[in-house]
């Protein structure tokens, strides 16, 4: 045996003996032994436009037998998937259910800051937040999650998630699945780790604090390497990582192609395939995947590669990097089993949408932004050797402040911004925008996943973004942007900007 197996078998070994006692010995990577996919609730508000939404404590297994202390929207873990109109107003009544304060973000959606759900709208253990969400947009797949600082992190890693779709009504005209569960599915997909016992595990180390929280089990709607059964037809993917801060990096393991047809913030005017897709926390994508031959297929992800630079902390993480991916390699998403009979999309459609106009090249202003994870210098260091604040991270050179407002924008602009990291990847989100990616790091032209219009663009180096301020957000309730590596933006590296 050479070094590099005996180096897999031995880390694949230590893996399997800890979740191995959680499981009952079970191998979760075998398909006939694992859970079915759970297909979360469907709520549709788009005829009484009311959303009752309670944040609640849960109590949830995860495949071992033991019970976790989890979280959830109206359940015990994640949430559900609220379904609205277009040209509609939402009226939400969200009850904070727990012991503890809770801001609640509408991640994509096109709001006033007044209702964006932000640090600064915390609701108090009991309270009621009421509200109303005007759907003014182009239809596509946005989700819902705790934004409350500096607890972001722990309060979606436990389950304070969910998903929120905008209908336009014209989904048969484009000849896309849409039936919720049969041939359109929902995946919310999660790394998390669990202790000896098989409890849901948050315990945050050096390198945690650091790099992001990484799980070694993927789940998908809450079940560890779930299987789908679905019809022997076009199926609809609405793809969401909604882990702290793992880069996905999504394929098949028979090679078959995925067709892009929606990012963040909206449809594509036509289907794009590939054979790979990188998904960066935050960001959503939605593919046809072509199932009419009745074989089986399994979703896989390359290891995640986000293991930063130079340095003390770029060898340590290099060596966590090279045992990661020995460990790792293709890991096991979701297998699926088509059965039964052919639904009725039985071709991929060759449009979807009007062709999406030219990037804008004129601009109210243009601003810089840099990503930084070492702020204080030697004070940083300790605090991630074990001091009570763990690492300070910031943006231009300053940590988050909730007192301090670090931009002010113009309602009804368009922007030039810049945004770069010279440690690290991370996905940068803004709230209450959509923008258009002008250059990434794969050059002038950006890659397959940063075309149409977005909300979250993951910076490997340096990102160009046109962001276009249709969204009032007054000094008392303004938007944020930030890091969605999570345990990043609880650590500072945030920033608040006001729009009038």
């Amino acid at each position: 045996m050479d070094r590099r197996r005996f180096l897999k078998n031995s880390l694949a070994a230590a893996t399997a003996a800890t979740w191995g006692s959680a499981a009952t010995g079970r191998a979760w990577a075998r398909p006939a032994e694992r859970p079915m996919l759970p297909l979360p609730g469907l709520v549709d508000v788009e005829k009484s436009g009311r959303l009752d939404l309670t944040a609640q404590q849960g109590r949830h297994t995860f495949g071992s037998g033991t019970v976790s202390s989890t979280l959830g929207y109206n359940q015990d873990y994640l949430g559900p998937i609220v379904r609205a109109q277009r040209g509609q107003d939402v009226a939400v009544r969200l009850l904070n259910g727990l012991d503890e304060p809770l801001a609640t973000h509408w991640h994509g959606l096109l709001v006033p800051g007044e209702v964006d759900g932000g640090p600064h709208q915390a609701i108090d253990p009991g309270a009621v937040w009421e509200p109303v969400l005007p759907i003014d947009q182009p239809p596509s797949t946005a989700w819902f999650h705790a934004h409350t600082h500096p607890h972001t992190a722990r309060q979606v890693y436990a389950g304070l998630a969910g998903v929120f779709q905008i209908d336009d009504g014209r989904d048969d005209e484009r000849g896309l699945p849409h039936e919720h569960g049969v041939d359109d599915f929902t995946l919310v997909i999660q790394d998390r780790r669990f202790d000896p016992s098989g409890r849901l595990d948050y315990r945050l180390a050096m390198m945690d604090r650091m790099h992001g929280f990484r799980g070694d089990h993927i789940l998908v709607n809450g079940a560890p390497y779930p299987r789908a059964r679905m019809p022997r037809s076009i199926v609809r993917l609405r793809l969401l990582n909604g882990s702290n801060a793992r880069i996905y990096h999504l394929h098949f393991d028979d090679g078959r192609p995925m067709h892009v047809i929606a990012n963040d913030s909206g449809y594509w005017p036509k289907p794009a395939a590939a054979t790979e897709l990188r998904l960066a926390p935050g960001e959503r994508l939605e593919v046809l995947v072509d199932f009419r031959d009745g074989r089986e297929a399994e979703l896989v992800t390359g290891p995640d590669q986000n293991q930063g630079g130079p340095g003390m902390m770029g060898m340590m993480s290099g060596l966590r990097s090279t045992a990661s991916a020995l460990l790792e390699g293709d890991m096991p998403v979701l297998s699926f089993h088509p059965a039964g009979e052919k639904a009725k999309v039985d071709r991929l459609p060759e449009t979807i949408d009007d062709e999406l106009p030219a990037p804008p090249t004129a601009f109210a202003r243009r601003r810089h932004f840099t990503l930084d994870m070492m702020l204080g210098g030697m004070p940083m260091m300790r605090g991630m050797m074990g001091g009570s604040g763990g690492p300070t991270m910031g943006i231009n050179g300053r940590p988050f402040d909730m007192q301090r407002i670090n931009e002010q924008v113009g309602l009804g602009t368009t922007e030039h911004w810049t945004i770069e990291s010279n440690m690290l990847m991370h996905p940068f989100h803004i709230h209450g925008v959509r923008f258009r990616v002008l250059a990434d790091e794969s050059g002038q032209s950006p890659r397959l996943g940063n075309q149409g219009y977005k909300d979250t663009v993951l910076v490997d180096g340096r990102v160009e973004v046109a962001v276009d301020f249709t969204q009032p957000a007054s000094r008392e309730t303004p938007f944020m942007y930030h890091c969605h590596i999570l345990e990043h933006e609880d650590a500072g590296m945030m920033g608040h900007f006001n729009v009038s």
